[in-house]
């Protein structure tokens, strides 16, 4: 059996041979062997980290179940010099699975759909260029929750009327 994955990749560390973030996200695609990917776009950082991200996303197909493509993708990082460290911090590469066709899935130190995935816009815009339909499990698709992120919020209200 093959799984389809929605892969999350992110950089905002240079790297020795693959120098900036976005040379380390065409690397690390290249290491996917995706069968489509987004363009990589620029982020702001989460967190206390000040550099800006590179960030894209990618659907693989493999027949790994879940926690052996984790360790896959932890070994792919590690390769690429990744380094456990501060939560939020500076990273050479950040490889997270985001969703797979094998519906939700809770393991040891992996869930899936990604627990803050309908909450970021850096994860739910490149996914929405290749998998817009995709549904995140009786939550709506990708393109609805892209689209819920980026609509305009009304302003608050203090409880006061205002005008006659």
């Amino acid at each position: 059996m093959t799984y389809t994955y929605a892969i999350g990749l992110g950089s905002n560390r240079r790297h020795g041979r693959h120098g900036a973030p976005s040379g380390v996200i065409e690397a690390a695609l290249a290491e996917l062997q995706p069968v489509a990917r987004s363009r990589i776009c620029s982020t702001a950082p989460l967190g206390p980290s000040h550099r800006r991200f590179a960030n894209a996303a990618a659907l693989i197909a493999t027949p790994l179940p879940p926690p052996a493509l984790l360790a896959w993708l932890k070994q792919i990082e590690r390769e690429f010099g990744r380094r456990r460290g501060r939560r939020w911090g500076a990273r050479v590469l950040d490889l997270d699975i985001l969703l797979w066709s094998g519906g939700p899935w809770s393991g040891r130190g992996l869930a899936i759909p990604h627990p803050h995935l309908i909450e970021r816009r850096f994860t739910l815009d490149p996914l929405s260029e290749i998998a817009p339909n995709w549904r995140i499990y009786g939550a709506g698709t990708v393109r609805q929750h892209a689209a819920r992120l980026t609509r305009p919020r009304p302003a608050h209200r203090s409880g006061r009327r205002s005008g006659p």
